[in-house]
């Protein structure tokens, strides 16, 4: 798979351990400093994508173990999608 292939993945979904071992590679390719300068900012661009996403996920999941968290204070555990979660944990 070349570097453009690769790129394209970031765009669709991806969940979050492919998107980190994504990222090391990138971080690995541009540590060695034998890319072409347009490479290089193309895996930059692209890792930098591959962060925000990777943060979002990590973003979401620490909101539902907060919401679990609080629900099994009160003792029961309640099933909710992503919108009501964002909901209640902003307000």
């Amino acid at each position: 798979m070349n570097e453009q292939d690769k790129a394209k993945r970031v765009d669709s979904e991806i969940d979050f351990e492919t998107g980190l071992k994504r990222l090391q590679d990138i971080v690995e390719r541009l540590e060695k400093q034998d890319l072409p300068l347009e490479e290089a900012v193309k895996l930059f661009e692209e890792g930098m994508k591959l962060s925000n996403t990777c943060a979002e996920i990590l973003e979401h999941a620490e909101k539902r173990v907060k919401v679990l968290i609080k629900e099994q204070e009160s003792g029961s555990v309640i099933e909710k999608d992503l919108e009501e979660l964002d909901q209640e944990i902003t307000s």
